[in-house]
């Protein structure tokens, strides 16, 4: 089982990249913007396998071009090293 992040640092690298905090929760979002809906899609598609491999699925919401994503491990209640490493994956295949 993971366990809730408590060294806040790590976070860094993916603030700098345009992860946000989301208000109101222990989460990140990022907004992701691609050349048309296949290429949005096709995104989508390659982190699902990563995140089923992973036992860790993101919150998302795809309209044509743009994928919003929340992350947030909800068995421990916040952000956890699942949710570092799944952010870290979706921005390399961006």
């Amino acid at each position: 089982m993971p366990e809730k992040l408590t060294d806040r640092s790590a976070l860094d690298p993916l603030l700098a990249r345009g992860w946000q905090m989301v208000d109101g929760r222990d989460a990140i979002r990022k907004e992701f913007t691609f050349a048309d809906f296949v290429a949005a899609f096709g995104w989508m598609s390659k982190v699902a396998m990563i995140a089923e491999k992973m036992d860790h699925h993101p919150e998302w919401f795809n309209v044509y071009k743009t994928v919003q994503v929340t992350l947030s491990t909800h068995d421990v209640g916040g952000l956890s090293g699942l949710d570092i490493a799944l952010a870290e994956k979706m921005d390399k295949l961006a």
